[in-house]
């Protein structure tokens, strides 16, 4: 994965590293990494970000070119991509819930996203990973308006073993929401995961919706799902969703299929919210609860 942008980032190390540099063959080196990097899914405003940093920091430490200082400049990459990540611990949620168990109550998680991010097969991913730490989990598909989304998750709930609270088509979402919390209060669960409808910026009548789910169950915690493989359009739709009902978290899926790797980087640095989980491939089991591990292992050239 990332074979793209790794390689762009391997390509600078060697040009910085390998030969004497006058101040602007260093600036030409730096321009053609900014083009690189946007022809990569890079965002604009993020391989702007990258390039700066790492032209301050060259220009703060006195770099000897010679084949054997390689890792320096590759030390300068990193702790530059490293500084525009931002990643939170899984630790939260489980924290959260302990603190929701002595009120008697549950952490409720709202999932919003596009259509095709994977939303579906990640609350389920979630909610399997929870109860692995010992956790029960209630799942809500309040997605009532794509033709079979209630019987995907109620068919990925139950055959992984979760109760999928759930109604009609064209029923109201936040009242789905609404029942899937009130269910779970009287069977004590410590979770409630919910599934919505996949909204793009001009579902106007579905961004509503989600902001009424939000005023409805009034989730501890907000979590968008963005597609890894999507480019730049993922960071547009992050941003739109923080906008319309406020985001905590991001999760990416399909993280292990996306050989550029622009959009990853982009997320993190231009939503500046933190990502919590990547999907890592089509089991409950491919979920990566250290982003930033996985994350600067892909990106950064070893």
């Amino acid at each position: 994965m990332f074979k793209t942008i790794s390689r762009i980032f391997a390509g600078v190390v060697e040009k910085i590293a390998s030969a004497p540099l006058s101040p602007q063959e260093m600036e030409k080196i730096l321009t053609d990494f900014y083009y690189q990097l946007v022809s990569a899914d890079v965002a604009v405003e993020t391989a702007e970000a990258i390039v700066e940093n790492l032209r301050r920091d060259l220009q703060a430490v006195r770099v000897q070119r010679f084949s054997d200082n390689r890792e320096a400049v590759r030390d300068l990459l990193k702790r530059t991509v490293a500084s525009l990540i931002k990643t939170a611990e899984a630790e939260t949620l489980t924290q959260r819930a302990e603190e929701k168990k002595k009120q008697g109550k549950p952490v409720v998680v709202l999932f919003v996203g596009p259509n095709g991010s994977g939303k579906t097969t990640t609350v389920v991913k979630i909610a399997h990973y929870l109860r692995r730490r010992g956790y029960s989990v209630i799942l809500a598909s309040a997605d009532t308006f794509r033709a079979g989304a209630i019987e995907q998750l109620e068919t990925l709930g139950s055959k992984a073993g979760f109760l999928v609270v759930s109604q009609h088509y064209g029923a109201d979402p936040a009242s789905v929401a609404f029942d899937a919390v009130s269910k779970a209060v009287s069977m004590r669960a410590n979770f409630v995961l919910i599934d919505t409808a996949g909204r793009t910026e001009v579902d106007r009548g579905l961004l509503e919706e989600m902001r009424k789910i939000k005023r409805v169950v009034n989730p501890d915690y907000v979590v968008y799902t963005g597609d890894a493989l999507a480019g730049n359009v993922a960071v547009n739709q992050a941003k739109m969703f923080h906008e319309v009902v406020g985001l905590d978290f991001v999760v990416l899926a399909k993280f292990d299929a996306d050989a550029k790797g622009g959009s990853t980087i982009s997320i993190c640095h231009a939503t500046n919210i933190p990502v919590l989980f990547l999907g890592t491939g089509q089991s409950l089991e491919d979920l990566d609860d250290n982003p930033r591990r996985r994350i600067m292992e892909s990106l950064t050239p070893t």
